[in-house]
């Protein structure tokens, strides 16, 4: 009896023991000093237990593991930098993890306007501190993967494109970290391309292979768009114009192909500027120049992917302030519009 008795003492001792050791061991730590805890996206239950016992936000680690089991916790952390104290709670550390209560990056926010060609991006977000603009624009020119960025990778490869990225780097309002690179931005606004073009309609794809072109080829249509409109409404009647003048055929004559043959646009080209010999003068050179002109909008894109079904083989600028078009389908009745605009200004 004697000894059972010394036996079940022993057990009840040691099992007081083990039961006051896991009691301590979920305690609160010595209070201290706020440390930022980085929980990364997939860790697991049993790492971020580690990583607090390391920080001494909790004692110990491996039995924070099993009370997480036994309260079927751990699966709905939240990856980000936590601010957290030694002396908190075990439940309130819990609870802040699976809140998601982080502490918020600093972000940089900028926004790139509706056809701005690589150069005017480069040049703005380096005037606001952002980028380093020559780095950026080495960037650009530079013939590589860019992470999972899809459209980008349907650019020629031609020596004749004035800027690689030209017409692939989206026009919208970005917020990223404030340590982002040149390359980080960068590769941002080549996804947001992707982007928006899933958000076109369903049958985008198949209408772009029955046009016969390629998307590089759409998007620079799109920039001529972009460059040309400004009045939503006509983006699709501009987009027939081009697609009509290159199937009958005829040199486009876009201006705004000169004005970035140029690389600083002028208030009025002279005719000297219409002879200048670059790949993207359409009036000296027939069909499309080698690449976009400029980042075309969402609705441009669209222009280009379904032009409006038209005769129309010019169009010209309305001198009103309007800035809508006249458009015409034979070059005597282009005659007549334009002088018809300048009658505007009269």
């Amino acid at each position: 009896m004697w000894v059972a008795l010394s036996l079940l003492g022993l057990m009840l001792l040691v099992a007081g023991g083990v039961l006051f050791y896991i009691w301590n061991s979920l305690q609160p730590t010595k209070s201290g000093e706020v440390k930022q805890v980085t929980i990364s996206r997939g860790m697991s239950a049993n790492g971020v237990a580690e990583l607090l016992e390391e920080n001494g936000i909790i004692k110990n680690g491996f039995v924070f593991s099993y009370y997480l089991k036994l309260k079927d916790e751990g699966s709905r952390f939240q990856a980000g930098v936590y601010e957290l104290s030694p002396g908190m709670e075990i439940n309130a550390v819990i609870a802040k993890l699976n809140s998601g209560d982080i502490i918020e990056e600093e972000t940089i926010r900028f926004t790139i306007p509706e056809g701005y060609t690589v150069l005017q991006i480069a040049e703005k977000l380096s005037s606001e501190g952002i980028v380093d603009k020559d780095k950026f624009l080495e960037l650009a020119e530079t013939d590589r993967e860019w992470g999972d960025a899809e459209a980008v990778r349907d650019i020629p490869k031609e020596a004749a494109l004035h800027k690689r990225l030209e017409g692939y780097l989206f026009p919208e309002t970005y917020e990223l970290k404030k340590d982002s690179t040149e390359e980080d931005i960068i590769i941002r606004m080549l996804t947001e391309t992707d982007r928006k073009l899933s958000g076109l309609p369903d049958d985008w794809q198949s209408v772009l292979e029955s046009s016969g072109k390629t998307l590089h080829e759409i998007l620079t249509i799109a920039s001529l768009v972009e460059r040309e409109v400004v009045v939503d409404e006509e983006r699709a009647l501009v987009a027939g114009v081009i697609y009509n003048r290159l199937s009958y055929p005829m040199r486009l004559q876009i201006d705004a192909t000169v004005q970035y043959a140029l690389d600083a646009p002028k208030e009025r080209l002279s005719l000297a500027d219409l002879e200048i010999d670059s790949p993207y003068n359409t009036y000296k050179i027939d069909g499309l120049p080698p690449g976009p002109i400029a980042s075309p909008s969402l609705a441009s894109i669209q222009a280009a992917l379904y032009p409006a079904d038209t005769d129309y083989l010019f169009y010209v600028t309305k001198k009103d302030g309007s800035q809508t078009h006249l458009f015409a389908k034979t070059f005597e009745e282009h005659q007549r519009n334009i002088e018809l605009s300048e009658k505007a200004t009269e």
